[in-house]
């Protein structure tokens, strides 16, 4: 059952293209999601594999979700309008499956000041979910969502994944590093680049995206950078054909 899942979101090159949609988890309206069932339309023609989305989303656009893989954020945290916080688990492992869910994921933060209970949450979501076959994708984001820079190394990257993989993850998201070669190196699941902020440069996204795949990355999951782009089928064929080397 895990093999078949997990088909549902990786092609059989091994790799991914995954497009983030839980930012309204958080930022609560957000521009390019203002209409859900348009995005997955666009997002679909223009050969995207899978989605990760809330459970609002995979509730009400079903059917425009039915030829994606579906990877169910269970986990979340503070909206904007909060004060932080470590987060917590919202949806149970059977929540996900009842809606048809191929995967479920679930952030953690090693570095940051919550990290022991960040790690245990994370474990514990994985425990659930494998007693019934359902894969899962640990976003590993060293120092926390809106950790600096100088907390985003190639060492703490690649300490995260393993961190991850030893937990027991199926897939992990984590950001794109220089030398991400030595990330890939040192972890045996695959690896996900997650796209980040909206950064107005197309063509260095594009060029992270084509670095990330040499160094051995497995896909990317991104959200803002395609469907915030003034094509968003445009968008998401060019990052395509990066992934699945225009198969």
């Amino acid at each position: 059952m895990m093999v078949r899942r997990l088909r549902r979101i990786f092609r059989e090159d091994g790799r991914t293209l995954i497009v983030a949609m839980d930012h309204g988890l958080i930022d609560g309206p957000c521009r390019g999601l203002e209409d859900p069932a348009q995005t997955l339309a666009q997002i679909a023609a223009g050969g995207a594999d899978a989605v990760l989305t809330s459970y609002g989303v995979a509730q009400r656009f079903a059917s425009e979700l039915a030829g994606l893989g579906l990877i169910l954020r269970i986990d979340g945290g503070a909206t904007r309008l909060g004060g932080g916080g470590q987060g917590a688990l919202f949806f149970s492992v059977e929540t996900a499956l009842r809606i048809g869910a191929d995967a479920v994921a679930v952030s953690a933060f090693p570095g940051a000041p919550v990290e022991v209970e960040s790690l245990e949450r994370l474990a514990h979501a994985i425990e659930a979910a494998h007693a019934w076959g359902l894969p899962v994708m640990a976003e590993m984001v060293p120092g926390g969502f809106d950790s600096p820079p100088e907390r985003r190394t190639t060492e703490a990257v690649a300490l995260a994944v393993r961190v991850a993989a030893e937990l027991g993850a199926d897939f992990v998201k984590t950001p794109y590093v220089s030398n991400f070669e030595q990330v890939i190196a040192g972890v045996y699941v695959p690896v996900v680049v997650l796209g980040g902020a909206k950064r107005g440069n197309e063509a260095a996204m594009l060029a992270d995206v084509a670095a990330a795949m040499q160094a051995g990355g497995a896909g990317v999951a991104i959200g803002r950078n395609i469907f915030q782009a003034d094509d968003p089928t445009a968008m998401t064929a060019a990052v395509a054909r990066l992934v699945h080397k225009a198969e």
